[in-house]
């Protein structure tokens, strides 16, 4: 059996008795679901000191004070998603949250947030990779696009081939990246300390400039604004307790912290060697760029081999970053598809038990916005945090009212451990994080609307609306399919079908088609449908007729059959669909009681070649016809493979062998 492409690129099928080994612990959970609060280190900080580079040394001094707000902003967040993920372990992400607490207008506000936001962090994490590297190896500067459209189709094919999958993969350069970048720092902070806060270092960053722009608290707050993109990816975890191997509050506790920590170490020390070295952010789209990063490990270890070792991981980890969105965004797709906001298709799992819809939807995303947007990390900035905050936001206020109402409920028992006096504590603490995130988001919002922060203002309402027309589609649906569904089968008139059978000419495959058609009902009608290759084509209805007669209807008689009636039709535009619409609609006015079966003979192709050299008129037929051919009408395909076939070949081919997991 020769290996397809997909096989040999996403695997072979996994069954669903194996989804429970496919699932994640804090090893593998940190890579999975970590990366983008991981990578926004890298990212965030730079966004803060792209803003306050044109105030010289006096900005740079404020980077510090930035920083602590924002991680005690992250500190919130993790007091409240803690507390979220113990409150719905079955996947407590925003929407859920908020439909659950706040109502369905607000979790598909929510939801709308999300799939925004995870979108642009795919792009703004690849793009940011990629700035890494064009700053470690300038003359990739030119390809950046080509660069960041390769790493997500990578980044796709390994999501496809499952959640674990993919989080094993980015175990080695996430664990590298903590311990390559910490070590810089830690090294850094004690440089730092035995020099007295003024480290030499082993390559000088660009001077910054003395007289600059003056530091203004509209400036300071905007800086502000772009450094919170550093928070965004900590909702990821609540969003996919359901990823997690039993018991799944645990090792998302764990995960959920490990992040954290983790995180709000490297900014504090990034933003505290910027202050000690005299590190600024530079434009990233002229020649010559280096990243806050890069400016970073050059002046505390200098260009050597270890340089190269951390920034690779830096790109590594930036680039992978991405990763969280392909496991949350399908996840969370999936519950919206499954309260009809989203297709179908979108709750349906893969092959390899992942929601590939999901993983390709957001592929088509962020890619159209990377070529928007040319791959530069500085024009995505701006539309970055809303989203993110915003669910913050939504996910914050429903798990206040859920503490609300569950305080309400008890009354009693107050200092009971779980009762009311528990409840009034989250209940706080949630809250405060819905209350400091609305903040947060409204600073956002001004700061970043003349940037670009207008276009995801108005992209998550029409989102919210997009998904809100999908429900009203799906409940239609539902109107016709539902209604007077519980009435008993009506027996009284049993009469057989009328069968049409279109053939082009006498051979197997008609001959199928009709033996096929006799076992359903006596009353056929083959149709030939004449000058289909148009007004040259050779005729040869009078062959056709003898060989009717002959092999067809001589056979009956014989058999005690009634013989099928056999019509010639032409059609002056080359069409099979209008005669045998005009022969579904003369049985209807005649035969009223009767319904009609179309039996289509059809080839079937075992080669992909194979199918290139036919004009598949079958297929487009059984479309036109279950469209245009009424509320009577059934389709029936009678195949004919040239290349044999069996079901058992099919069951092999859809249900491999088990491999040991």
């Amino acid at each position: 059996m020769s290996l397809s492409l997909s096989r040999f690129l996403i695997g072979r099928p996994i069954a669903n008795r194996e989804a429970e080994s496919r699932k994640l612990g804090v090893f593998a959970g940190l890579p999975a679901m970590g990366l983008d609060g991981l990578g926004s280190a890298a990212y965030g900080p730079e966004a803060a000191l792209t803003i306050l580079a044109g105030t010289g040394a006096a900005g740079l001094a404020t980077i510090g004070p930035i920083m602590w707000v924002i991680l005690a902003l992250l500190a919130v967040l993790w007091f409240s998603y803690w507390q979220t993920i113990a409150a719905y372990p079955n996947n407590g992400g925003s929407y859920i949250v908020a439909k659950e607490n706040l109502g369905t207008i607000a979790g598909l506000l929510a939801a709308a947030a999300l799939m925004v936001d995870y979108m642009l962090n795919v792009a703004v994490g690849i793009s940011a990779g990629i700035g890494a590297l064009t700053s470690a190896i300038p003359a990739l500067h030119p390809y950046t696009l080509w660069l960041c459209l390769a790493v997500l189709l990578v980044v796709t094919v390994f999501n496809l081939r499952g959640t674990r999958e993919s989080g094993l993969a980015w175990a080695v350069p996430t664990y590298v990246f903590i311990l390559g970048l910490g070590s810089i720092i830690a090294w850094g902070v004690w440089q730092a300390m035995v020099s007295g806060g003024h480290p030499h270092p082993v390559v000088a960053p660009p001077a910054v400039a003395q007289s600059a722009g003056a530091v203004t608290l509209w400036l300071v707050l905007r800086a502000f604004a772009s450094g919170c993109t550093a928070m965004t990816g900590v909702e990821a975890v609540s969003n996919g307790v359901s990823a997690f191997r039993d018991p799944p509050v645990r090792h998302a506790h764990g995960t959920l912290s490990a992040i954290v920590i983790i995180l709000g170490l490297l900014l504090l020390g990034i933003a505290h060697l910027a202050q000690a070295y005299g590190i600024t952010a530079m434009d990233q789209t002229q020649e010559g760029y280096q990243s806050v990063l890069s400016q970073l490990v050059g002046a505390v270890y200098g260009r050597g081999w270890f340089y190269y070792v951390v920034i690779g991981s830096v790109l590594s980890v930036l680039c992978l970053s991405a990763n969280t969105s392909f496991v949350d965004f399908p996840r969370m797709c999936r519950l919206v598809a499954r309260d009809g906001f989203l297709p179908a298709a979108f709750a349906t799992p893969g092959r390899r038990l992942v929601y590939s819809v999901g993983i390709l939807f957001l592929t088509v995303g962020s890619g159209g916005l990377l070529i928007a947007f040319g791959g530069i990390t500085d024009r995505l900035i701006p539309l970055f945090a809303i989203g993110a905050f915003l669910s913050f936001t939504m996910s914050q206020a429903g798990m206040a009212a859920h503490w609300f109402h569950a305080l309400r409920g008890r009354g009693s028992a107050p200092h009971a451990p779980g009762g009311a006096y528990s409840s009034r504590v989250k209940l706080a603490i949630n809250g405060g994080g819905a209350i400091a995130t609305g903040l947060a988001l409204a600073i956002i919002l001004l700061a970043k609307f003349t940037e670009g922060a207008w276009l995801t203002i108005i992209i998550i309402p029409c989102t919210l609306l997009l998904l809100r027309t999908i429900r009203r589609y799906y409940d239609q649906v539902d109107a016709q399919l539902l209604q007077g569904s519980q009435r008993k089968l009506d027996l009284r008139n049993h009469a057989p079908p009328v069968a049409l059978v279109p053939i082009k000419r006498w051979d197997r495959l008609s001959r199928k088609a009709i033996e096929f058609a006799l076992r359903l009902t006596p009353d056929i009608t083959a149709l030939h449908v004449t000058t289909l290759e148009g007004p040259e084509a050779d005729r040869e209805e009078t062959r056709l007729k003898e060989e009717w007669r002959e092999l067809v209807e001589e056979p009956a008689r014989q058999s005690g059959i009634s013989p099928p009636r056999f019509m010639l039709i032409a059609s002056q535009f080359r069409s099979v669909v209008a005669p045998l619409l005009k022969g579904i609609k003369y049985v209807e006015e005649h035969l009223p009681d009767r319904p009609v079966i179309v039996v289509l003979p059809e080839l079937v192709e075992g080669s992909w070649w194979g199918y290139l050299m036919h004009t598949h008129r079958e297929r487009r037929l059984r479309a036109r016809l279950l469209r245009y051919g009424g509320a009577k009408v059934g389709v029936v395909s009678v195949p004919w493979q040239l290349q044999p076939s069996e079901p058992a070949q099919g069951i092999a081919e859809e249900e491999p062998a088990q491999a040991e997991p």
